[in-house]
């Protein structure tokens, strides 16, 4: 068991923090904590608690550069990226504290009396963030469980947990109360083991590879426990002939190196119709080889490094050397990969099958609609895709067909955090963000007041 866990910074491999490695004994004391001022937070009137988030939010907007740069050093990502996380974490708190006065029960209809359903906090949340995106995920589960009336206990990755331990500063700052959000960095294996055993928390939120959701799952079973699981993808972009096949090849860079491809969400197959694949790779070509990888920190730069040595080793078993169309990457230290379109790969080959969670992707001809629906669906996965097509009646057949819980067209747009999120099949279950995610963190209970008197 570690005591305490070195930050890297993926572009050069320095040490750029240490932090203590919490314990079990540290969760223990952290949901004890969270107990007692939970039990204060629900007695909030819903108009103040409102009032604290949205300065939670103004607080967190005073300091997007700061979050912005802690970000670009533990987790690589470029600088433009990184703000623009800082700043989705300050609006998820914003959107929530407009839905906490809008939590309403029903009142339903019954004989002999009046029935009305009340939506009461689940008590302790353990919401585990992933590496990839640590800020915007941590707070997707952090801000509607607040806002609901729960304390949230966070445990960030091991890599990146430099921006959490700043925003529970942030939240005290703003006069959120003791105890209510926590930030316990440590080993998975420990303080994440902990968390999801505790029987004093309510529900767990994890986002993070399809096999350690099976086991939380399966370790929150024993108990009961509700599980919110965003996990792995391997999602379709689907060009078909009619589409804007320019347009279309100009977004597909994007659509899997953002985030240097560490992204459930990441388009890593394209399927593109037979009668217009030549083009289309002819046009993506020059665009992946121009791809800008460097430093995160200069403006310029459009993709940073990976992770971890681990990944980039995962990264590179994929990908024979020399294959496919390719960028170009810095030497030296840190974690780099280029940018890789692979051509010759079949569609049941495990690059195009397996979550690669690196700038990698395989382009796959196919015949006919009918063809495009059976290769998008021949995954365990089912998180997001995109259809590219001028026939609004395609569109609308395909996106019924596919099997996955966010779908574009003519876009690569997946996650806005004022619609729904979630995915089909070991993707995940459950859905975050948008106008319900308040009531995925309380239970429904249903009161009945008789309006007749006693019997005689």
């Amino acid at each position: 068991m570690l005591e305490s866990l070195q930050v890297l910074n993926p572009a050069t491999e320095d040490v750029v923090a240490t932090v203590p490695a919490a314990t079990a004994a540290d969760v223990d004391a952290a949901v004890a904590r969270a107990v007692r001022a939970q039990e204060k937070w629900a007695a909030v009137a819903p108009a103040d608690r409102a009032r604290l988030l949205r300065r939670f939010a103004a607080v967190i907007d005073g300091h997007v550069e700061e979050l912005a740069r802690l970000e670009v050093r533990e987790a690589g990502h470029v600088i433009g990226n990184a703000r623009w996380e800082a700043g989705n974490a300050r609006d998820l708190f914003e959107y929530a504290a407009g839905g906490v006065e809008r939590l309403n029960g029903r009142q339903i209809p019954v004989p002999g009396g009046l029935d009305v359903t009340i939506l009461e906090p689940l008590g302790v949340i353990g919401v585990i963030a992933p590496w990839n995106f640590p800020m915007p995920i941590a707070a997707w589960g952090t801000a509607p469980a607040l806002a609901a009336g729960n304390a949230v206990v966070l445990k960030p990755a091991e890599t990146t947990p430099l921006t959490a331990l700043r925003l529970a500063e942030l939240a005290l700052e703003a006069g959120l109360p003791e105890g209510l959000f926590q930030v316990l960095p440590g080993e998975g294996a420990v303080a994440g083991d902990a968390l999801v055993e505790h029987p004093g928390v309510a529900k767990i939120v994890f986002t993070g590879s399809t096999r350690v959701g099976k086991q939380i799952m399966a370790k929150c079973a024993d108990r009961v426990k509700r599980v919110t699981l965003e996990l792995g993808g391997k999602s379709p972009n689907i060009v078909f002939a009619d589409a804007d096949v320019e347009a279309a090849a100009l977004a597909a860079p994007g659509s899997f190196l953002d985030n240097s491809g560490q992204d459930c969400c990441a388009r890593t197959r394209m399927l593109v119709q037979r009668s217009v694949y030549d083009r289309f790779v002819e046009l993506l070509t020059p665009l992946v080889e121009s791809y800008v990888v460097g430093d995160p920190a200069d403006e310029k730069t459009q993709m940073g490094p990976l992770i971890s040595r681990a990944q980039l080793e995962r990264v590179r078993s994929y990908v024979p050397a020399g294959a496919g169309i390719r960028g170009s990457a810095p030497e030296g230290p840190g974690f780099w990969f280029p940018p890789t379109v692979l051509t010759d790969a079949g569609p049941t080959s495990p690059v195009a099958v397996e979550e690669v969670f690196g700038p990698v992707a395989v382009v796959l001809p196919f015949e006919d609609e009918a063809e495009a629906v059976r290769l998008a669906n021949a995954t365990e996965y089912g998180l997001s895709g995109s259809i590219w097509t001028r026939d609004v009646g395609r569109a609308l057949r395909v996106s019924q067909a596919v099997r996955a819980g966010n779908l574009s067209v003519n876009s690569h747009s997946s996650v806005r955090y004022w619609t729904p999120f979630g995915g089909y099949g070991q993707s995940g279950l459950g859905r975050e963000l948008g106008p319900d995610a308040l009531a995925a963190f309380t239970e429904t209970k249903n009161v009945f007041i008789s309006t007749e008197g006693p019997a005689q």
